[in-house]
């Protein structure tokens, strides 16, 4: 019997594990594919940012599917002043921080968005359980605005307490002692003459601790004054 010649010869088994790596290949840069896709939304939320954190009064795009031109309009107002004026704001803040922990008083401070934060712990400049500071830490707050006036910034004095539950007839939570205390400290500075219209004060009580309420210690760090300095007015 004549055996049937085959119509098509079979591929070598090579081609069989070359294909599949070619699929996976186009798999893997589909994928790379679908997450460089940029969402423009969020580019101009990234873009709008920095321009407010530059000091820019305006940002202009067209709201299409891209972006067509190669650049996009910005007006940047008096930037160079701007970045000069936040280099020597850090610059003072340093000083005022180091101030401070060369008289005991544990500071610190950090940038968030457009907002310079001096953090200041009240376990020596407040009796516990009490709005009134001490007569020094009067004289520190003084001394504090003083040194920030020039600036003509916008501060928002915000007061943080320890989860140690309180109830007395004036201070029925934590909330109003953390609000007093910043109310103390802004009538302070409006004392000395910071602008009026510059200035907020606000109460957190124990929320946004910046250590666990778990000892005497962590207690101790959340107890604090952070002043709010806005970068842009």
């Amino acid at each position: 019997m004549r055996k049937k010649k085959e119509e098509c010869k079979k591929a070598p088994a090579w081609l069989t594990s070359f294909g599949d790596l070619m699929s996976l290949l186009l798999t893997f840069f589909i994928l790379l594919y679908s997450m460089s896709v940029i969402s423009l939304e969020r580019f101009y939320q990234v873009l709008k940012g920095l321009v407010d954190a530059f000091g820019g009064k305006q940002m202009v795009f067209k709201e299409e599917g891209s972006i067509k031109a190669s650049r996009v309009p910005i007006k940047m107002e008096n930037m160079h002043l701007r970045i000069k004026k936040f280099a020597q704001l850090k610059r003072e803040i340093t000083l005022i921080k180091n101030s401070l922990i060369k008289q005991g008083i544990e500071a610190d401070y950090l940038v968030t968005g457009t907002c310079m934060k001096l953090r200041v712990n009240t376990s020596r400049l407040f009796p516990l359980g009490s709005e009134q500071p001490f007569p020094e830490a009067v004289s520190l707050f003084s001394n504090m605005c003083e040194r920030l006036k020039p600036f003509s910034l916008p501060i928002t004095i915000e007061g943080y307490t320890d989860d140690l539950p309180i109830s007395t007839p004036r201070y029925p939570s934590n909330w109003e002692l953390s609000a007093s205390r910043a109310v103390a400290v802004l009538k302070i500075f409006t004392n000395c003459g910071y602008p009026q219209d510059l200035l907020g004060a606000v109460g957190y009580g124990e929320y946004h601790p910046v250590a666990p309420n778990d000892s005497p210690g962590n207690r101790q760090k959340n107890r604090r004054i952070e002043f709010c300095i806005r970068l842009n007015p």
